[in-house]
């Protein structure tokens, strides 16, 4: 289980921090396809995945604070949740295109993450 977690982890960290990174740096680019936030709400979300996909990697590998690691999980699927409703409020298909799946899947992963990270921390 425990390996399982870790790649997890790892894939969500890359995901959430090239994620994260569009949404602060590439701004125009997602302001075209999705009107729904303003710059600064979809910096801010992105800036939350950034932080986000550090905790699920650092605090657990350096056994500092790794209470940290569920923590950054829950936050991010209950972030990713949010916006995937917020997709699906502006997007009604279900393609593999939209990213409304991709958030969805991701937010379940996230919060596998963090209720397994919970229950081996405690």
């Amino acid at each position: 289980m425990n390996v399982l977690l870790w790649v997890l982890q790892a894939a969500l960290a890359f995901l959430y921090l090239s994620g994260g990174a569009y949404k602060v740096f590439k701004f125009d680019a997602l302001a075209t396809h999705m009107r729904a936030l303003p710059r600064g709400g979809w910096s801010v979300l992105g800036a939350v995945e950034m932080v986000g996909a550090v905790l699920l990697i650092v605090p657990m590998a350096a056994h500092w604070m790794p209470a940290l690691t569920p923590l950054a999980a829950a936050v991010l699927a209950l972030e990713t949740l949010v916006l995937a409703a917020l997709y699906a409020r502006y997007s009604l298909k279900l393609a593999a295109t939209n990213p409304m799946v991709w958030a969805v899947v991701m937010g379940v992963l996230a919060a596998v993450v963090a209720y397994g990270r919970y229950g081996l921390v405690s």
